[in-house]
C-alpha cells in the first residue's frame, strides 16, 4: 500500500509528532530528555528552522516548526538520525526507535497555530503527568517567561501583543483555558500507571506477582517482556515493577 502524501502547508508551518516504535519509550530518564532537546537545538543552527512550541512525552514527541531552508522532511531526519544512533549506543541496542515516518499536518492559520502551540504545552496536564503545566520540565512554556530562548518566543508572543509584558499574561491566560480541539496525536498516549502495568504484566505472564517474571527462562521472559514494552509500558517501569535489569529489558 502507498504512503499517502504529506499536506503541504502553504506558511511552513507544520505540526510534528514522533513517536516510539509500538509505543515504546523513547526517553527512559533525564539525559535522554536533554539530548534530545540538544540536537534540536543543534539541528535548528544548522538549519535556520525556527521552532516555536515543543513537549517531550515518554514515548511520543510534539515539535511545532517552520522551515527555512531546509525542507521539514530534511530537518526530522536529521534529527531523528543523530538521535537513534546515539539512544542505540547509550542502551546497548540496534534497530528502529521511532514508529515510521514522522507524522505532520500543515498549520496554515493563525488560528490553528494558536490551538497547536495550547495543544503542545497542554499535552502533560491531559495525560495526567502534572496539574499544572508550568511544571512540567519537558516542554517549551517556561521559556517563555525567561530570557534564554531557545525556541522563537518572540514570534510567538507577538501574535498576543507587540507589548512583551502584556503578550506574556494573555499567553499564560490562554493556555488556562481548555482546549477542546483534536490535533495530530496518537491514541491512548498517556501514561500507564504503575497498578494497571502491573495488572497487565501478571494477566499476561499468568503470575500472581509482577516480579515473579524475572524467574522465567530467558527466552520466554524476553518475548513476554517485548509484548509488555509494546502495550506502551515502559522500561522504567518493567525495571521497577519486575525487578529485572533495564539492560535486559532494553534489548528484547
Amino acid at each position: 500500500m502507498s504512503r499517502k502524501s504529506r499536506e503541504i502547508s502553504a506558511t511552513g508551518v507544520y505540526h510534528i509528532m514522533l513517536r516510539g516504535i509500538n509505543k515504546q519509550s523513547i526517553f527512559e530518564e533525564p539525559e535522554d530528555y536533554k539530548k534530545f532537546l540538544s540536537i534540536l537545538k543543534e539541528i535548528q543552527l544548522k538549519t535556520n528552522v525556527a521552532v516555536y512550541a515543543y513537549c517531550l512525552m515518554g514515548n511520543h514527541v510534539h515539535l511545532l516548526l517552520h522551515e527555512k531552508e531546509e525542507k521539514i522532511a530534511v530537518v526530522m531526519k536529521r534529527i531523528g538520525v543523530t538521535y537513534v544512533h546515539w539512544y542505540n549506543e547509550k542502551y546497548q541496542r540496534n534497530g528502529h526507535l521511532f514508529q515510521d515516518r514522522y507524522r505532520s499536518e500543515a498549520v496554515n492559520t493563525e488560528k490553528y497555530f494558536l490551538t497547536v502551540l495550547r495543544y503542545i504545552h497542554q499535552n502533560p496536564l491531559k495525560a495526567g503527568i502534572t496539574k499544572n503545566i508550568s511544571e512540567y520540565p519537558w516542554s517549551s512554556y517556561g521559556e517563555f517567561f525567561t530570557r534564554d530562548f531557545f525556541v522563537d518566543a518572540d514570534f510567538v508572543l507577538r501574535v498576543f501583543s507587540e507589548d512583551k509584558k502584556r503578550a506574556r499574561e494573555r499567553f499564560q491566560t490562554f493556555h488556562q483555558e481548555t482546549e477542546e480541539e483534536q490535533c495530530l496525536d496518537i491514541p491512548d498516549s498517556g501514561k500507564i500507571k504503575d497498578h494497571e502495568a502491573r495488572i497487565r504484566i501478571c494477566e499476561l505472564c499468568d503470575i500472581e506477582e509482577a516480579k515473579a517474571l524475572a524467574q522465567f527462562e530467558a527466552k520466554k521472559r524476553n518475548a513476554l517482556l517485548k509484548i509488555l514494552k509494546s502495550e506502551g509500558i515502559s522500561t522504567r517501569q518493567l525495571q521497577r515493577l519486575t525487578g529485572i535489569n533495564r539492560g535486559t529489558i532494553m534489548k528484547t
